[in-house]
């Protein structure tokens, strides 16, 4: 049989996380944000769940290619735009939107050869200082796109950096919409401004494209401010492995490499089919939560190549073949965040969900 290790993908929970999305802003079109492999759930597993969506944005022309393969003929976002001249072609071809950080990008549209009308979304850099035009070049460069025969229609863009909290004391994006709204206030277009956290965070904004990403997956972008149950989100996927042995120690055995947990007393330490070459982190802490048969327990020890230890003390009905909850939902019912068990390893939901490895079984529930 094989080893007892899947991520399950819960579907009905990628639907429920896209309608709280429309929900928060019902008067936008959303965006479901499909990037590094649908944060590592999978394009393929989760197009039927958000076949409802708007639109679906990603980051590069192979993921592009997936979504089209899959049937979706409504708009497709690059979110980093275009990475040579060449990709200019394959965007027309595949009916691609593309947005515009960088004064290469616009000259290689300009010199376009085809008969194209591209939708374009403009990138400011209003503060995050990764992509997009400072917004003393903003509106030239607006006037130049809009001048072009190849530009259809023009979209207003930036990324917040400080969506999920404070910045400098203060609520986190009003320096940025400020600054957005100044540079673009009497310029035709929509605008796209709003990530997961603005989303869930700040409903009075005006985003006539909302970018929905973490959210849609049950992870909750400003955690521990707020949890998903906090924002009635649901975990998309769960973890699940098994107990392969169980061990009973004595006061003063130690647990894994490096001896990094010692009993206190005599305990019970369940031994799971789960460890870094799976995706769960080799620094994650003892006493990171892990879920037993439905009930809390704790990591003890450094976690193994293939293996880790879980708490049985409090659990006397644990056996080998219990099932175990690395994060998600358990058979049981009960819930086990993401954003939880990244705590223990100093990280965030995101990097755990994208990290499942390929030798993890995926199925869909």
């Amino acid at each position: 049989m094989p080893r007892p290790i899947t991520a399950v993908i819960h579907s009905q929970s990628l639907q429920h996380n896209l309608n709280v999305a429309r929900t928060k802003m019902p008067n936008s079109q959303v965006y479901a944000v499909v990037k590094a492999n649908a944060y590592g759930h999978g394009i393929e597993r989760v197009y039927q769940a958000f076949k409802s969506a708007d639109g679906f944005a990603l980051l590069d022309l192979a993921e592009a290619k997936r979504i089209r393969a899959l049937g979706w003929t409504g708009p497709v976002l690059l979110l980093e735009g275009i990475f040579s001249e060449q990709d200019l072609f394959d965007c027309h071809e595949l009916g691609l939107s593309f947005s515009i950080h960088s004064e290469y990008q616009l000259e290689w549209l300009a010199r376009f050869p085809l008969e194209a009308q591209f939708d374009v979304y403009l990138k400011m850099n209003s503060g995050m200082n990764r992509l997009g035009f400072r917004p003393e070049q903003y509106r030239q460069v607006w006037q130049q796109l809009s001048s072009l025969p190849q530009v259809q229609r023009l979209t207003h863009m930036m990324h917040f950096s400080d969506a999920d909290g404070e910045r400098f004391g203060r609520e986190g994006i009003a320096h940025q919409c400020q600054l957005f709204d100044a540079i673009i206030h009497d310029l035709p277009g929509a605008r796209s401004v709003s990530n997961s956290a603005a989303i869930l965070r700040h409903e009075q904004l005006q985003s006539d494209v909302i970018r929905s990403g973490i959210m849609l997956y049950g992870s909750s972008p400003d955690y521990p401010s707020h949890s998903i149950q906090d924002w009635d989100l649901q975990p998309a996927m769960s973890l699940r492995s098994e107990l392969i042995a169980i061990q009973q120690l004595k006061a003063g055995d130690s647990v894994g490499y490096g001896s990094k947990f010692i009993a206190e007393s005599d305990m019970r330490v369940g031994i799971v089919a789960c460890g870094y070459a799976d995706g769960y982190q080799r620094i994650t802490a003892t006493g990171t939560p892990i879920l037993v048969d439905g009930q809390r327990s704790s990591l003890v020890g450094r976690v193994s190549m293939d293996m880790l230890a879980v708490d049985l003390s409090h659990l006397p009905n644990a056996q080998v073949g219990s099932e175990v909850v690395l994060w998600g939902t358990s058979k049981q019912g009960a819930v086990l965040s993401i954003d939880e068990v990244a705590a223990g390893s100093g990280t965030i939901g995101y990097e755990l969900m994208c990290a499942v490895t390929a030798r993890v079984n995926f199925i869909q529930d």
